[in-house]
């Protein structure tokens, strides 16, 4: 925030290289965010579809290197796309005090925005597709009407929550970074650092402060988490076996 301020408020006056690397954290740190939220949606993808094999497929070990590997190569991809910037830095400032960067529009958007968003909307229609399917499989296999009807009363309420969030992450999520690919999508590279980039650049970012406000709705042990957190009993050495669930 002070960086941003500074930005558009007075000169850079940090140097070129600064400029180059303050524009290279938001990149990886974006990436990774997107690369997270594809995790996420394989991660339900098989709980719902194979949830039999769910636990040997997604151990500890295998989300440890799986995140691990997203900020790798978030951080290789946020290299590679301020390549030219970090290697001259300031060769797009057009006088002193400037802080511009270039990026190319179109890697960025098919490699941060199509690809990503594809993999998640189509992992999770066929979450939401495997999910409508057992809710009604198990109202068709109940027989006794008592049970039968608050069977039915359940399913329905998981039918609408599962449609609600899943719905709500998606449209947040186009909502908030479909502005600044959507100037990719005209074929010109985005200058940064000017005011309509700053703008859009607030909307990705406000995203990332939506996930979890979405979750803490949907997901009580997400509140009981963050309460954990905020009032410091993480650092009780008994939080480890603390009941969240």
């Amino acid at each position: 925030m002070p960086a941003e301020i500074l930005l558009t408020e007075t000169c850079w006056i940090l140097g070129d290289i600064l400029c180059a690397l303050y524009y290279l954290l938001p990149i990886i740190i974006i990436s990774a965010s997107v690369g997270n939220m594809v995790l996420i949606s394989v991660d339900r993808y098989v709980a719902i579809v194979d949830p039999l094999h769910y636990p040997t497929k997604v151990t500890n070990r295998i989300v440890t290197i799986c995140i691990c590997l997203c900020w790798i190569c978030s951080v290789f991809y946020g290299i590679i796309l301020l390549y030219d910037n970090l290697k001259q830095p300031g060769r797009y400032n057009s006088c002193y005090g400037e802080c511009v960067v270039n990026i190319t529009g179109a890697v960025d958007l098919v490699l941060t925005f199509i690809i990503p968003i594809s993999v998640i909307v189509v992992l999770y229609m066929r979450v939401f597709v495997v999910a409508v399917s057992q809710a009604r499989a198990m109202r068709s296999s109940i027989t006794a009407v008592s049970i039968q009807l608050s069977v039915k009363v359940t399913v329905k309420k998981s039918e609408i929550k599962a449609a609600r969030t899943l719905g709500i992450v998606i449209v947040v999520f186009l909502m908030c970074y479909s502005p600044y690919y959507c100037v990719s999508l005209t074929g010109q590279g985005i200058m940064i650092g000017t005011a309509t980039e700053v703008f859009m650049s607030y909307l990705m970012y406000f995203n990332s402060c939506l996930n979890p406000v979405i979750y803490a709705f949907f997901y009580p042990w997400f509140k009981k988490t963050i309460r954990l957190i905020l009032t410091l009993k993480i650092l009780q050495p008994d939080t480890c076996d603390a009941n969240i669930l």
